[in-house]
């Protein structure tokens, strides 16, 4: 590739810099992020960064090894505030990633999955090959809306023909359909966990903002830059890749 892969390195400023310390109203709590506090201040929990900073690096070095070893990561982040980023992360690291909606069954049903993967490589074989034309104007408006819903539902995750090693998770209350699938599968799951958010419900929680964009923003993009640096050291080595690249069952 070439590419000059940045070592992840990030700081305590850059933490607060970024707002990452901010917590929900203390109305909206779940009491097992209580090791992860620092205080309140006007009626907001107040994030520990120095725990978030803590957790961050245990998760990017967790996440780093699996990308080592040539093995997919999914990423996973629905709010809206996070789909720009997860798309971004996702494409800039070549891995799948739900941005949207996350559809039930997307691990434990996978092969239902990839049916609807494959009717969208379908339409779009129907496209080129002018095909779609035989229809007629309503017929082919219908097809083009399926494809539409098609690439918002599954466009992120059409490349992925295995389950994934790992999945990064923004949000762990929005996205606990997910983490639920992966616990069936024991795949393991890193989640950003705010101040209404269970750390115990993920193996890897990092304890920030999950609402603010540039909180979001500064998390997932040292993640990215923890999985480009073990992507690197893959294409380092090239003798383990055979070996490593099997799904996890």
């Amino acid at each position: 590739m070439g590419k000059i892969v940045r070592k992840m390195e990030v700081t305590l400023k850059e933490l607060l810099e970024n707002g990452v310390y901010f917590g929900h109203p203390t109305r909206q709590f779940d009491p097992r992020i209580r090791p992860f506090l620092y205080g309140k201040r006007q009626g907001i929990y107040i994030i520990d960064i120095e725990k978030t900073l803590q957790k961050l690096k245990e998760a990017a070095s967790f996440l780093k090894k699996i990308a080592s070893q040539n093995k997919i990561i999914l990423i996973v982040g629905t709010k809206k505030q996070a789909q720009a980023i997860v798309k971004e992360i996702g494409e800039k690291c070549d891995l799948p990633y739900v941005n949207y909606r996350w559809i039930g069954g997307t691990l434990t049903n996978f092969q239902t999955i990839r049916k609807r993967i494959e009717r969208l490589e379908e339409i779009e074989e129907m496209e080129e090959s002018g095909k779609l034309d035989l229809y007629t104007k309503k017929e082919k408006a219908m097809i083009l809306k399926e494809k539409e819903e098609l690439i918002k539902k599954f466009g992120g995750i059409r490349k992925m023909k295995e389950y994934p090693a790992a999945l990064l998770v923004v949000d762990v209350k929005r996205e606990a359909n997910a983490i639920k699938e992966a616990k069936k599968l024991g795949i393991p799951v890193v989640g950003i966990v705010d101040t209404n958010g269970n750390p115990d419900s993920v193996d890897y929680p990092i304890p920030a903002n999950d609402d603010g964009l540039k909180s979001l923003r500064l998390i997932l993009t040292k993640l990215g830059e923890s999985i480009l640096e073990g992507k690197a050291e893959a294409q380092s080595m090239p003798e383990v890749k055979g070996e490593e690249n099997e799904s996890t069952d």
